[in-house]
């Protein structure tokens, strides 16, 4: 019976050994992931200054009206504010201003004009309706441009490590305790 008790134990220790260990070894990639994606990211975010814009105009161009360059099939809404003492044009992320610089705002449906016309209305009713907002902009001194919403900010950095955190930490608590168990009943065996 006492064998039989040890056994299903040392194989109860095992089991849950290897289940820290697997969360540990899953963090640490993890952590080699958001490093190489989402870290640089963030290092690369200049708009870091939080200011307060004030609207000046909004204007929404079809694919007629844009001039030149390579034109979007989709409709496409421009917004100017005064952030920082200056004139700025507003982009809705960073991701937003290396796909078109013509755009403040970018529509979620590229397929259906009519809903990504829609869609647009509704953004710029939006911006009309609240004339002051916060935005946020380069510290340098010569850029034209402030972003409505960080992709890569500290709270993104923040909530992308939390996982990963808690995995290293249960596995090592695991481990933990799966050690501690060992030495207690070594102690116990030896009474």
């Amino acid at each position: 019976m006492v064998k039989k008790l040890v056994m299903a134990q040392k194989r109860g220790e095992t089991r849950a050994l290897c289940l820290g260990v697997a969360m540990v070894v899953c963090a640490v990639i993890t952590y080699y992931i958001l490093g190489t994606t989402v870290l640089p990211l963030y290092q690369k975010s200049v708009w870091t200054q939080e200011s307060t814009c004030h609207l000046i105009e909004t204007n929404i161009r079809d694919h007629e009206e844009l001039e030149g360059k390579k034109v979007p099939q989709y409709p496409c809404l421009w917004v100017n504010v005064s952030a920082v003492g200056k004139w700025a044009m507003l982009y809705h992320t960073e991701d937003t201003r290396d796909q078109n610089q013509q755009c403040s705002y970018i529509p979620t449906n590229l397929d259906n004009y009519q809903m990504a016309r829609a869609d647009v209305e509704k953004v710029r009713a939006k911006f009309q309706e609240h004339q002051v907002f916060y935005c946020f902009s380069a510290p340098r001194v010569n850029e034209t441009s402030v972003l409505y919403q960080r992709l890569y900010g500290p709270q993104t950095l923040l909530f992308s490590l939390f996982w990963p955190t808690f995995l290293l930490t249960g596995g090592f608590l695991i481990i933990a305790m799966v050690k501690l168990n060992r030495s207690l009943s070594i102690l116990a065996a030896q009474k």
